[in-house]
């Protein structure tokens, strides 16, 4: 394109006066067939900032592929120029989505869609998905970072720094995953992919799902090695158990998806069935947990320790009351931000913006409307 306009430029230099204005004309409709070639890319908002940078380098040798990140407050008034749309934290209700008159497309980078009016968007002809996070590291990136939440409150990782700059040494003593019934609340690829790794570590893993037959255990193998996913779990209830299982449990994860039926599970009479001192780390909802509920169990001591990647509302207030208690562990929605889980990310968008300008089957993705 640039190229044919710089030729069209040198013939304009050169001709007459009519001539100019006939060429003058096919270059204005040159650009505007060309602008109508352009896919849009929509990223919702300055936060998970990796998300459209990598997805803009993925595609920086596909030039009618165009990718902006919008501040949240500005979405509406330009949501209206775009195909495809990367929500993040951006709530769409019915009167946003009746807006976004070119989309094709909405999902998520990653697997959250609770922010989104499925119905609404199936009513304007709008499909909405999910990128399964089996596939692209995601899951095993919060696995991960659940587990540095379980060692850091069971070696007390604020008091340690507190013993360095009071230069202290052997102090404070810790304990070990060793020996430990690990709850797992919510068994999908997150979860599976955290009983594997906590396996090496010598726990008892026990599990809710509300549904153990629909699990599609090839579909959500990762490239963790070796065994069938009931090799890692060594007891499986339903929801209707959770809170005879927070009983048997040192430490309880909260992996569950968040929705109307999830909203608040982990409250006052849930934490109170929950061993004196045991542990509970979320990384996947802020929503899941009771603030208040949680906030009352760690004042009582009830609580042996909070660690979280997500909260009840982000971004995190640092002057949040609850982080007074030196057994409370705090990331900022990090667990899947990671190299290997964003670059994947990234294809998997990118890959679904080539594939809707070319009008080809969208891949990669998991739809839910």
């Amino acid at each position: 394109m640039v190229l044919r306009l710089r030729l069209l430029a040198k013939a304009i230099s050169r001709t007459s006066t009519y001539h100019r204005a006939n060429i003058l004309g096919k270059v204005e409709r040159m650009v505007d067939n060309d602008e109508k070639k352009i896919t849009r890319v929509l990223f919702c908002g300055p936060h998970f900032p990796a998300s459209h940078t990598y997805t803009r380098e993925y595609l920086q040798e596909f030039p009618f592929v165009q990718v902006d990140d919008v501040p949240l407050d500005d979405v509406p008034g330009v949501i209206q120029n775009y195909n495809i749309c990367i929500v993040k934290t951006m709530k769409f209700d019915s009167n946003l989505l009746s807006r976004a008159e070119k989309m094709k497309l909405i999902m998520q980078y990653g697997v959250g869609l609770e922010g989104v009016d499925i119905d609404s968007a199936t009513k304007f002809g709008i499909k909405v998905a999910r990128i399964p996070s089996h596939v692209t590291g995601n899951a095993a990136s919060c696995a991960e970072m659940a587990i540095y939440l379980m060692l850091g409150l069971l070696r007390k990782q604020n008091e340690m720094q507190i013993a360095i700059k009071q230069r202290k040494v052997g102090d404070p003593i810790g304990d070990t995953l060793l020996g430990k019934t690990v709850f797992i609340l919510g068994f999908g690829n997150i979860g599976i992919d955290l009983a594997k790794r906590l396996r090496p570590f010598g726990v008892k893993i026990i599990a809710t799902k509300r549904s153990w037959a629909t699990h599609s255990l090839v579909s959500c193998l990762s490239n963790v090695q070796n065994g069938p996913v009931n090799d890692f779990v060594d007891e499986k209830g339903g929801h209707e158990d959770i809170h005879k299982f927070a009983s048997k449990a040192d430490i309880v994860v909260c992996c569950l998806c968040l929705n109307s039926d999830t909203v608040g599970v982990v409250n006052k009479p849930f934490i109170s069935s929950m061993r004196k001192g045991s542990l509970l780390v979320n990384i996947a909802r802020g929503g899941l947990l009771d603030y208040e509920a949680v906030s009352y169990y760690l004042e009582s001591g009830h609580l042996g320790g909070l660690g979280i990647d997500v909260a009840w509302t982000e971004p995190f207030d640092p002057d949040d009351p609850i982080l007074k208690f030196s057994n409370v562990l705090i990331t900022p929605h990090v667990a899947g931000v990671t190299e290997y889980s964003y670059r994947s990310m990234a294809k998997v968008v990118g890959d679904v913006a080539i594939q809707l300008h070319e009008g080809r089957p969208l891949t990669g993705i998991e739809f839910v409307n």
